[in-house]
């Protein structure tokens, strides 16, 4: 049976017409023409490109093929307009802060979208919905800020991820509230996962438990590498894009505005105003709530340059798996499942018995076609479900993660004298959180953060900070090198994980 290489696979996606949720109270107002769409660009990197195109296809996703009609916006800008709140980024966070700002501060923002709504993140994740926000563990929170703040901001996380939970059951996107599994992938693994199991229980009150790998075979899947797992009941996996369309479709309900094909192409401030430049128009805001993930461009804004540092994830998903090949591998549940590796492995059975998995793997955009990405997730196939070897791959796409220096995400305002706000760094947990950093973002933008202790923990009180280069200068210049660190470093990983 042949394998699909990614150039096999662009421009498979398909719609088909999605009714809007019976629940919606006010019907979204009708959405002009649009432009014909721009190819995709594949290669494109956002370490070094100045955007990231304009109005351009979505990625050939398995999202984008089975989410249904896209929800009506208000197409590209075509006007100078004067606005309270400018919204940067139409993924998750930027939807869900504009939401916020309307349902809890009567705010009507204007979301600028340079492409199609979800187009970054939300419309190429993994959708694994983990109660987690950035790439530490609470073990490691502990050791970095002490125990007394890892419980606040266990709290926090928490609440978000609840908050994330409730949502998942209004919008109608294929949620399936069936916990993680985090599996040890060799055996010296299994004794740190079971220390977070007994801290998560003894110190923050979770039911997390250790499973055998038979335990494991038997309950959820035959995965082969597997020997033991954490289970974490907190985790809810969705359909990404059909959930930010679902949030697109609340917001505008709301009255709030989403311009796509509107790319920032130029930000000056000048008499108390954001002036942000698009293609057709200039928008003057009074402030800017920033939420372009992966996709923050190094000359959006001074205030974000080297802030984040894009990172590629691959994802594939397989045809439809036969009856037999549901035995064999003894699929029982679409619980999401991690591995330990450190550029992991994550993976489920989908709604349609589709298997999907992805992981790290190219470096910069201009490498990201290469056949190896697609065959390092085919081989995880072969090694994790033997009965799955050679399987037909429908859809290929990769997209680019918002990893901090420090490994956790910000929600802040980094410059006290600008109106300027901005939620970023999820590392690859943001399916969850990034709906709760829009609420903390709009109550932010909206001046209601004020003398309240959460904004005190460290994901609230600090801008993002700049990476570790031995004190040289950070310029354009450096970001090449950038990438040379990060592919050294995968193949330091690769030989830790792997040998």
């Amino acid at each position: 049976m042949r394998t699909s290489t990614a150039a096999d696979i662009r421009g498979m996606a398909s719609a088909a017409p999605m009714a809007p949720p019976a629940a919606l109270a006010h019907p979204s107002p009708p959405s002009p023409p649009s432009p014909p769409l721009r190819p995709y660009d594949p290669q494109y990197d956002p370490l070094h490109a100045r955007d990231p195109g304009t109005g351009c296809a979505y990625a050939p996703t398995w999202w984008v093929a089975s989410a249904g009609q896209p929800p009506g916006d208000d197409g590209p800008l075509v006007r100078d307009i004067d606005v309270d709140v400018a919204v940067i980024g139409s993924g998750s966070t930027g939807l869900s802060t504009a939401l916020y700002l309307a349902q809890e501060h009567g705010i009507r923002a204007t979301v600028l979208e340079a492409n199609q709504t979800a187009w970054g993140c939300s419309s190429r994740s993994g959708g694994q919905g983990q109660n987690a926000g950035g790439r530490l563990k609470r073990s490691q929170w502990i050791a970095r800020w002490g125990l007394d703040t890892a419980r606040k901001l266990d709290a926090e996380i928490r609440s978000g991820f609840e908050n994330f939970r409730h949502l998942s059951r209004q919008i109608d996107c294929e949620a399936h509230d069936g916990g993680h599994l985090y599996l040890a992938h060799r055996r010296e693994k299994l004794a740190g996962l079971d220390a977070e199991a007994r801290l998560m229980r003894e110190t923050f009150g979770y039911a997390t438990r250790m499973l055998s790998a038979e335990q494991v075979r038997q309950d959820y899947c035959d995965e082969r590498e597997a020997v033991g797992a954490m289970f974490e009941p907190e985790g809810v996996g969705i359909h990404p894009l059909k959930f930010s369309f679902g949030l697109m479709r609340k917001a505008r309900a709301l009255g709030v505005t989403v311009h796509t094909a509107s790319p920032v192409q130029g930000w000056h401030s000048a008499a108390g105003w954001q002036h942000l430049q698009t293609p057709a128009g200039l928008v003057r805001a009074r402030r800017v709530a920033v939420c372009t993930g992966g996709y923050t461009g190094q000359t959006l804004n001074p205030l974000l340059k080297d802030r984040v540092m894009p990172i590629l994830s691959n994802s594939v998903v397989t045809r439809v798996l036969s009856p037999a090949e549901l035995a064999a591998t003894n699929f029982r549940t679409e619980t999401f499942l991690t591995d330990t590796r450190t550029l992991r492995f994550y993976y489920r059975l989908l709604r349609d018995k589709r298997l999907q998995i992805g992981s790290r793997s190219a470096v910069s955009g201009a490498d990201a076609e290469h056949p190896a990405h697609l065959r390092l997730l085919t081989d995880a196939i072969a090694r994790k479900f033997p009965p799955l070897a050679g399987i037909r791959i429908d859809y290929s796409w990769w997209g680019w993660v918002d990893m901090s220096h420090d490994m956790m995400p910000r929600i802040t305002q980094p410059d006290a004298q600008q109106k300027i706000w901005y939620a970023l760094g999820y590392g690859g947990n943001g399916v969850s959180f990034s709906t709760w950093a829009g609420k903390r973002l709009a109550e932010r933008v909206a001046g209601k953060d004020g003398g309240r202790e959460l904004f005190d923990l460290p994901i609230y009180r600090s801008p993002l900070p700049f990476p570790n280069l031995m004190g040289l200068a950070q310029t354009q210049a450096l970001a090449p090198f950038r990438r040379i660190g990060q592919r050294m470093l995968y193949q330091w990983y690769w030989l830790r994980d792997e040998k």
